[in-house]
């Protein structure tokens, strides 16, 4: 049986990014060191933390943001990670290999060894979110090659769980949020905490007319996963405008937060800088699970027709 875990407290961090990706990693390094000054020991980073959101347009040259993973970024946050014994969750532009780039989270443990990669499985293709000519999505059935020995624990699909020091830790991004297979996998693969680094804002000519709603729906949305698979969510997004040449922009919103298996909200942000800390007692998913016990429940016998993409009338 495994051990259970003591409680923990996680980070996530809030803000926006540089064009010079140096200069943005050596600015988020002392945000991290706030927040386990404020006692986190598991700290995520916003999707695409050490760049700005450059997938608002199709250019080429932005695929010279990519760097490996062992790479620059994750090397220095390693460092981080050891000095300061802390779980570090790092989002970045990947380049896998030539012509493979990849919308990843490098999970750092807090003896600063690298414990694996997630890389984002659904690629939206909206109006300045144009994922599909970025990003490879995950594979289905990945094997990052980092440890093959075990320590990345159990896998299934793209999803995968951590052991980590502190806590098993799912990590997901993004668009991967609105999709409820996503959250119930790495449940059942036994997360704790679903951590969500996100890159979500309002179209400017849409704000007025639609922006609270979308808002509203992208924390619901992340909530109920809480609540359906009784576990924690930790969702950090990026703020400010950014400029797009021939456009208005998107302005990133903020209101990253972090949520009990109840689905209550136990620290939320609004759309300045931020760090959220909250601590997270592992006692309450089993709780949870005990008076709502959805996972028991379940028909796996009747899900089959799950994976046809659509059932309707032709």
């Amino acid at each position: 049986m495994p051990v259970a875990h003591q409680p923990y407290t996680i980070g996530i961090i809030q803000d926006s990014a540089a064009d010079d990706v140096q200069l943005t990693v050596e600015a988020t390094v002392p945000r991290i060191r706030e927040a386990a000054a404020r006692g986190a020991q598991i700290v995520c980073l916003k999707e695409l933390f050490n760049a700005p959101y450059f997938a608002k347009s199709q250019r080429h040259d932005r695929f010279d943001i990519a760097e490996p993973i062992p790479g620059p970024t994750t090397k220095t946050m390693q460092q981080v990670a050891k000095e300061l014994s802390i779980v570090l969750i790092v989002p970045l532009f990947e380049r896998q290999a030539k012509g493979v780039y990849r919308n990843s989270a490098a999970i750092i443990d807090a003896d600063g060894s690298l414990l694996g990669v997630y890389r984002k499985m659904h690629i939206p293709d909206d109006p300045m979110f144009n994922e599909k000519f970025y990003f490879t999505p995950g594979d289905a059935t990945a094997d990052d090659g980092i440890d093959r020995i075990g320590r990345m624990a159990k896998q299934a699909s793209g999803f995968h769980v951590w052991h980590t020091r502190f806590a098993d830790i799912g990590v997901l991004i993004c668009w991967d949020q609105w999709y409820p297979e996503a959250a119930r996998i790495t449940s059942l693969l036994g997360a704790e905490v679903l951590f969500y680094p996100t890159a979500i804002g309002w179209h400017p000519r849409e704000k007025s007319e639609f922006g609270r709603a979308q808002v509203d729906a992208w924390r619901t949305i992340q909530r109920s996963h809480a609540i359906a698979n009784g576990v924690f969510v930790a969702s950090p997004n990026r703020i400010g405008h950014e400029e797009e040449p021939g456009t208005d922009g998107i302005e990133f919103f903020g209101h990253s937060f972090i949520a009990d298996p109840f689905g209550r909200v136990l620290t939320e942000a609004e759309t300045e800088p931020a760090i959220l800390v909250a601590r997270c007692d592992p006692r309450l998913i089993e709780e949870t699970r005990r008076n709502w016990p959805f996972l028991r429940d379940r028909r796996i016998d009747a899900y089959a027709p799950i994976l046809s993409r659509y059932l309707g009338a032709s």
